[in-house]
């Protein structure tokens, strides 16, 4: 830091203002320098910041844009499996209006049934016994017969559950769009976050680059404050030495006019006069 106070200004001799106003100027050039430098890297900082803000804003736009398909897929997701489930509903409906919930199914009846015919056909019966079981084998052959005749009744039922398994499938196939876009959506949430992060840690560090900027470029003024007063305080001093220069010679005019006026009075008294004093007469105008 090189400085000058008032006093030191009124009191260094001409030659140490000169070399002071030398060192001035070279500080403050230094100064400007590196606040030309500071000024160059904040502004680099700054617009390494702006990239990350507009990096940030396009995984914001991704984001949101990806959150929309998210929430159309989620829409189309429900709808079907509203649908889904009134199909389904409409299955238990009718295999209730069928019966076919109730009751033993064809299967059984026909494994019945078999077991009947082996036990008339393998065991030694009474006649009570044998009308008895021709009987039960009677009314399981109308039961499964009345079953047959209910499944035949309800062949749409199948076309019915395919139908409704199909809207399921395509329903739990938008809920795995909704989670690969969501994922994705988070993803970039997590990445703006970030960008927005870095922006942030660029930006300070852009500020501090600001104020070392003004730190060095306030200095630089003051080093050219003062090396402007110390011009000033110069061309006072040189201004002094030409009056003091005038003077002097005006000085030396008017002793080399009065010794003039004597010689020339002399002259005028018919002493003889030498060749000096001839010149002085001559320069002075007298002769």
């Amino acid at each position: 830091m090189v400085s000058v106070t008032e006093e030191e200004l009124q009191n260094k001799s001409k030659g140490e203002l000169i070399k002071l106003a030398g060192q001035l100027r070279d500080r403050r050039n230094e100064l400007n320098q590196k606040a030309s430098k500071r000024a160059s890297k904040r502004d680099d900082l700054n617009a390494k910041t702006r990239e990350k803000v507009d990096e940030a804003q396009e995984h914001r736009e991704k984001r949101d844009e990806l959150n929309e398909q998210v929430q159309e897929h989620k829409e189309k997701r429900n709808e079907l499996n509203a649908k889904a489930n009134e199909l389904f509903d409409e299955v238990e409906q009718k295999k209730s209006d069928l019966e076919l919930n109730e009751g033993k199914d064809i299967e059984e009846l026909e494994s019945e049934i078999e077991d009947l015919e082996f036990k008339q056909q393998t065991e030694v019966l009474s006649t009570e016994e044998e009308r008895e079981l021709i009987e039960k084998i009677e009314a399981k052959r109308e039961k499964l017969q009345d079953r047959k005749e209910k499944l035949n009744d309800s062949e749409d039922l199948e076309g019915l559950v395919e139908e409704a398994e199909e809207v399921r499938a395509e329903a739990s196939r938008h809920h795995e769009k909704v989670t690969e876009l969501a994922d994705k959506a988070q993803e970039h949430h997590n990445q703006m976050i970030e960008a927005y992060r870095e922006a942030d840690e660029i930006r300070d560090d852009a500020d501090e680059m600001h104020e070392s900027f003004v730190e060095a470029q306030e200095a630089a003024d003051q080093h050219h404050e003062d090396f402007v007063r110390v011009q000033k305080r110069l061309r006072e001093l040189d201004k002094q030495e030409e009056e003091e220069r005038k003077t002097e010679k005006e000085k030396e005019r008017e002793e080399a006019k009065e010794e003039a006026e004597e010689i020339y009075q002399q002259f005028k008294d018919g002493e003889t006069l030498d060749t000096e004093d001839l010149m002085k007469l001559q320069k002075t105008g007298l002769l």
